[in-house]
């Protein structure tokens, strides 16, 4: 048994049974999970879901599960969307990071801007390519008026309403200030909050006194770098390897898909399409805002 015993303990120092488990299991080698957050957030289509903290929260806490966790990173490539969604998968991502105690590494794509670049804040580290787009630091709200269109087509529109403002900014009344007024005000809190949150998260690595900075222009990651916005020029791969080591494995973290019809674009009621369309044209008009 003792003979026994010093032949296993031999083997064992040779690594025998250390490559018997599988890499990603074994103790002194980092692991990186790796989740993907891409779509306009808030806005989607009948094929591309919207980024919503409903359906990216199952896996980001996949993503968070595992013990002994070196890091999580984060792809991100979004044109932004709606700023509340923006805010809640921030503070989840946040929330997640302070509990498992497991920092967070955020790698930009094509596009991380406005309510991407939200996203992006909740990273301990941001890294870009040099020809992403970065930033848009602002509030927009975009419309059109047709005062005149229903008129010319001999149509008559009939709107009842309880409260004088109900119908503010109605898109087929002719504009008021004082709408024009109330709508600026709005999106000066949620700019403030966007702001706050920018130099919350980036702090001194910030450009200091840069008037352009939180006036929703967007740059290059080269361009984003120099004024702080991230903290390096890098790919997902390169930069984890050069951070852990060449052993380094990185696990995708993937949301779950069932094999739905629906799911797939399939099934669609009629009642739907009209809606669906919408969707399909403000999220079209995103990521057109920064040529794609």
């Amino acid at each position: 048994m003792v003979a026994s015993s010093t032949y296993l303990k031999r083997m064992d120092s040779n690594g025998f049974f250390n490559n018997l488990i599988p890499l990603r299991f074994r103790k002194s080698v980092p692991v990186v999970n790796h989740v993907t957050l891409s779509g306009a957030i808030g806005i989607g289509t009948p094929m591309r879901p919207a980024l919503t903290l409903k359906s990216v929260n199952p896996v980001l806490e996949r993503a968070f599960k595992r013990k002994g966790l070196s890091a999580v990173a984060i792809s991100i490539n979004s044109p932004g969307g709606s700023p509340v969604q923006s805010a809640l998968i921030h503070a989840r991502i946040r929330e997640l990071s302070d509990e498992k105690k497991v920092p967070v590494i955020v790698f930009c794509e094509d596009v991380a801007a406005s309510g991407g670049y939200w996203l992006a804040c909740a990273g301990d580290e941001i890294y870009a390519d040099e020809s992403s787009v970065i930033g848009s630091i602002g509030v927009i709200s975009a419309g059109f008026g047709f005062v005149d269109a229903i008129a010319k087509l001999g149509v008559e529109r009939r709107v009842h309403t309880s409260g004088e403002n109900k119908s503010m900014l109605d898109p087929f009344k002719p504009e008021r200030p004082e709408d024009v007024e109330h709508l600026l005000s709005l999106q000066a809190d949620v700019h403030h909050a966007f702001k706050t949150l920018v130099k919350s998260r980036r702090g001194a690595r910030l450009k200091p006194d840069d008037p352009e900075l939180f006036s929703g222009a967007f740059w290059s990651g080269r361009q984003a770098l120099a004024r702080g916005l991230v903290d390096g020029l890098g790919h997902l791969h390169p930069v984890l390897k050069a951070r852990f080591g060449d052993k380094v494995v990185i696990r995708p973290v993937q949301q779950s898909q069932g094999w739905s019809l629906k799911r797939l674009g399939f099934g669609i009621e009629v009642p739907d399409i009209a809606e669906n369309t919408m969707s399909t044209l403000e999220t079209r008009a995103l990521w057109s805002r920064f040529g794609l």
